[in-house]
């Protein structure tokens, strides 16, 4: 039997091909997840932020009332079209090239349930927005400014579980 038979180094050579297209296909769609992922959160570390501010404007300030929630309202329109293609592709990085699939990876378990939870989170800021703009907010800017680490404590653990990968 030879070794390097034509149809043995054929099917190398395709094998290469293949492994060398998905991995490059795979460093694409991972990088544009995080980047995407990076700029959704960075809308949801600054909205917070804005509330904060907003709680604490007075209310004959009718200009910047209305300057800060154009703001909010704009971020948090942006932010949701941040989230949505992170969402996808952190999906087909799940699923398409299996990243976090079998035995072991409890770490993709946790980190989908922040994901959830931080998903939640983007969806409270909008109720939360909304109450601003009717007018109803009964929350200080004190509550504002610790409801503003919940972003930041679970973007830093999804880094560390993905990073990590501690189960």
């Amino acid at each position: 039997m030879r070794l390097s038979s034509p149809g043995l180094m054929a099917g190398a050579f395709l094998r290469a091909l293949h492994n060398q297209a998905m991995s490059s296909g795979y460093l694409w769609v991972k990088a544009f997840h995080i980047v995407f992922v990076a700029s959704w959160f960075a809308g949801l570390f600054y909205l917070p932020r804005l509330f904060v501010n907003l709680a604490m404007v007075p209310a004959e300030s009718l200009a910047e009332r209305d300057r800060l929630l154009l703001m909010a309202r704009k971020l948090h329109r942006f932010s949701t079209l941040l989230m949505l293609p992170a969402l996808v592709l952190g999906a087909v990085l799940w699923l398409g090239y299996g990243v976090g699939l079998g035995a072991g990876q409890g770490w993709m378990h946790a980190k989908l349930l922040l994901v959830v939870l931080v998903v939640g989170y983007h969806h409270v800021c909008r109720a939360l927005l909304r109450r601003f703009e009717l007018g109803s907010n009964q929350r200080s800017h004190r509550w504002f400014r610790v409801f503003n680490e919940v972003s930041v404590l679970a973007f830093a653990a999804i880094v560390v579980l993905v990073v990590v990968k501690p189960f």
